[in-house]
């Protein structure tokens, strides 16, 4: 089918290369029962192009659905794609068909795709090379005949990288990627969309169309348009309706207009510059912080065993000894005479009046003992355990409470108590 034609069904405006290409693809790929992954920024479209691979596939007559994945909590996405049996969780009282089951046959758009949690990622990407799935609560395996169209605004990859999106599900996701064009990358169809949108409006509104003079053009088409077509849509509409003047200049234009600079700065992403992915957030700065605090007390617990061991390497460094007397405290000068070289038992003194420090070794007489320094438990049952007790007490052992602050169902907890043997 012609570019033009596809444009015309979906009610498409625009002429751009970049936007001429990607209906091209969406076209080719219709045809077939591949994943398609469409990338582009918040308000560009991305669900007309899965709608244009639906309606010209083979599957057109079947159910289409459209899944916002950001929108929906956590704790229920499994719940929702997969569905669940009854009294799996708390609150199903029926069993539930998930959107994998009632679009059998069809297709299912999920929107927002880089906003599943991890869990719920290797669920769908065994949908995706099985077609097999399995409803919560359920060990009974299930078989769907789905295709998938995911679309995203974020860099899947960077998340790849940070860790936070499956490397697989990636790959398995973009069989073929399609990239829809922002807004200000094709400023030759802006005033075309402007004057759509404004013609709509006043159709719908039962006013006069309103027109842009050549400074108003010149403003449109410069303005960044963060929020792409969405945007421009939305100042369309409130120009049709608040404007008493039918033509419109650049002053009064601006006044519906963000004041976003006209040349954006490009903002510093995750793992972007110098610092690379470990600045993704502010936690991982923190990590970043206390992992570099471990590496100095570790260097400073070095310094301490090597002059315990071999004093006299103080005497030709005395400024050590001072500084571990200046630790001790005011009644510190008794132990080393000023602007006197430091003998051994000096050192020793010096030393050993240092406020105890753990640095993974025992003193004993003049030897030193390497001991293994015990890290804190890291076995996920004893945190499991241990957070179960925390909570009971929290909420003096009020089960239901506790399961809420622990996001798990009550049942769950119930089973947990039996099965770490935790008295309430």
């Amino acid at each position: 089918m012609e570019i033009q034609n596809i444009k015309n069904r979906f009610n498409i405006i625009g002429n751009s290369p970049a936007l001429n290409y990607a209906l091209q693809v969406a076209t080719q790929v219709a045809a077939t029962d591949l994943t398609v992954l469409i990338n582009g920024e918040s308000g560009v479209g991305k669900e007309v192009f899965s709608q244009i691979i639906h309606t010209l596939s083979a599957r057109k007559h079947n159910p289409f659905i459209a899944v916002n994945c950001g929108a929906i909590p956590e704790g229920t996405i499994d719940s929702e794609l997969f569905g669940h049996e009854k009294g799996s969780f708390t609150g199903a009282v029926d069993a539930r068909k998930g959107y994998f089951e009632t679009v059998n046959g069809g297709t299912i758009f999920l929107d927002e795709i880089g906003e599943l949690p991890l869990g719920t990622q290797a669920r769908l990407l065994r949908v995706l090379e099985t077609g097999e799935y399995i409803r919560v609560g359920s060990s009974k395996v299930q078989k769907t005949d789905v295709r998938v169209v995911a679309a995203t605004n974020r860099d899947l990859l960077q998340q790849v990288q940070n860790g936070k999106f499956r490397e697989d599900l990636y790959y398995r996701l973009s069989t073929v990627p399609i990239r829809v064009p922002s807004l200000h990358d094709r400023p030759e169809d802006i005033h075309l969309l402007f004057r759509k949108f404004a013609a709509d409006f006043a159709n719908k509104y039962k006013v006069a169309s309103v027109q842009l003079n050549d400074e108003a053009i010149q403003l449109l088409v410069g303005y960044p348009w963060p929020g792409n077509v969405r945007e421009l849509k939305n100042i369309a509409e409130q120009i049709s309706v608040l404007s008493t003047d039918k033509v419109i200049g650049a002053e009064a234009l601006g006044k519906f207009l963000q004041p976003y600079p006209k040349n954006r700065l490009p903002v510093l992403q995750s793992g972007s510059g110098p610092a690379g992915p470990e600045f993704a957030n502010e936690r991982e700065i923190l990590y970043k912080l206390f992992f570099d605090m471990k590496k100095d007390v570790t260097e400073l617990k070095r310094m301490f065993v090597e002059l315990l061991q071999n004093p006299e390497l103080a005497a030709t460094h005395p400024q050590f000894v001072h500084q571990l007397q200046e630790w001790r405290g005011p009644n510190s000068a008794e132990l080393l005479p000023a602007n006197t070289t430091p003998s051994t038992t000096a050192v020793a003194t010096a030393v050993s009046s240092v406020p105890v420090i753990h640095t993974g070794y025992t003193r004993t007489g003049s030897t030193i003992q390497e001991h293994e320094e015990v890290e804190e438990s890291l076995n996920i049952i004893d945190k499991e355990k241990e957070l179960i007790i925390k909570a009971l007490k929290k909420h003096k052992s009020k089960r239901k409470d506790a399961a809420l602050d622990l996001g798990i169902s009550e049942r769950t907890l119930y089973r947990k108590l039996k099965e770490y043997d935790i008295e309430e």
